[in-house]
């Protein structure tokens, strides 16, 4: 599919193609939607099969911030970033460079950290451009954003069991976290402090064995986590991963989880869960907690302040719960809409005010160097 088709199709604003030679740098900026604020979304480090495939990540998932920020009330549009490459081979020259596209947009979009990548690669980003969150705390940035997004997933997996089974308590639960990378092995320690019985899967044997190791419970390989029987499946790895192969075995009555983008098909796969009676909290609802971190970070807010606002993400996902069984609708339709209502309300506020922002300068302004 041709890229301003796909542009058009999901509503973006923006598309940067970026790429250096030199260095190895070929990447994708994609900014959705700046109604709310300034675009702001990680920077992936995957090597894709395609350009093609690289473009279709890079768009769904700005599309998907442009949500998140929207629903979990912040003034941030949606943004996100992926570099081409083997993550196994980085360096400092790569990120500057990257640094040196984002600075070239003068604030319209953030970055921070996201799949195989991190606070010290944020720290060269930052050498090259103000607009990065997430840097180390030695140049005034947040660090890793991952114990706050697992935060906001715990209090999402409590939401769906209060509306499940009347009791929002993890005690005596099994939960079953697929990826045990930052924001699974935050989960799991979360869960693990207040009674819950994991179940881990992850490709990487070894992060299966250290968390057993530390928490105890067992293991699952591949498929058969969709048919673990436990009360929860929490996904935090790769997303499209509920689909139409992977629902009719799924026996666990709650999907909750981290990763970005679990249904294959937002539609299609949501509609099917209704179906089989199994409760689906939107992933860009609970996983909100990253970027609530890194907004506390632009707003210069302590870090207990964002932790509490992750906290939040129960209340948020109850009524989204809620919603869609009072309305007849999927979870995530729920979700689509107040957030769209919110951004349409916003838009109406600045065309009717045309002239004053009306912006907290905290918000937009760049993290001084």
């Amino acid at each position: 599919m041709q890229p301003f088709v796909q542009m058009t199709e999901m509503g973006h604003e923006q598309v940067l193609f970026c790429r250096d030679d030199v260095v190895g740098l070929k990447a994708i900026i994609a900014i959705h939607d700046t109604t709310l604020g300034p675009a702001l979304g990680g920077c992936r480090l995957y090597d894709y099969a395609s350009e093609q495939d690289a473009l279709t990540d890079v768009l769904r998932l700005s599309r998907g911030m442009t949500y998140k920020a929207a629903v979990a009330g912040l003034d941030l549009g949606g943004g996100k970033s992926v570099i081409i490459g083997d993550p196994s081979i980085k360096s400092e020259a790569l990120f500057r460079a990257f640094g040196r596209h984002i600075e070239s947009l003068n604030g319209r979009y953030y970055t921070a950290e996201d799949m195989n990548t991190n606070v010290r690669d944020m720290d060269f980003i930052r050498r090259e451009t103000r607009f990065v969150t997430g840097a180390g705390a030695h140049v005034g940035g947040s660090g890793d954003p991952s114990p706050v997004t697992a935060w906001g997933v715990f209090h999402g997996i409590r939401a769906c069991l209060e509306v499940k089974f009347g009791s929002p308590s993890v005690e005596g639960r099994k939960i079953a976290i697929q990826g045990l990378g930052n924001v699974g092995r935050h989960l799991a320690g979360y869960l693990h402090e207040r009674g819950a019985k994991l179940v881990f899967s992850d490709i990487n044997a070894r992060r299966v064995g250290e968390m057993i190791e530390t928490y105890g419970g067992s293991a699952v390989e591949g498929d058969a986590f969709y048919t673990a029987d436990v009360d929860v499946l929490a996904p935090c790895a790769i997303g499209g991963i509920v689909n139409r192969l992977t629902i009719p075995g799924i026996k666990a009555p709650i999907v909750c989880g981290g990763a970005n983008n679990i249904l294959g098909d937002e539609v299609r796969d949501g509609e099917a869960l209704v179906e089989r009676g199994i409760v689906y909290a939107p992933d860009y609802v609970v996983n909100a907690g990253g970027l609530i971190n890194v907004y506390s970070e632009l707003k210069r807010w302590p870090a207990q302040k964002a932790m509490e606002d992750a906290a939040e993400i129960f209340n948020t996902t109850k009524a989204i719960l809620n919603r869609a069984a009072n309305e007849g609708i999927t979870t995530t339709a729920a979700s689509n809409r107040i957030a769209e209502d919110r951004i349409a309300k916003v838009a109406h506020i600045k065309r009717l005010y045309a002239g004053s922002e009306g912006r907290d300068a905290n918000t937009s302004a760049a993290i001084p160097l």
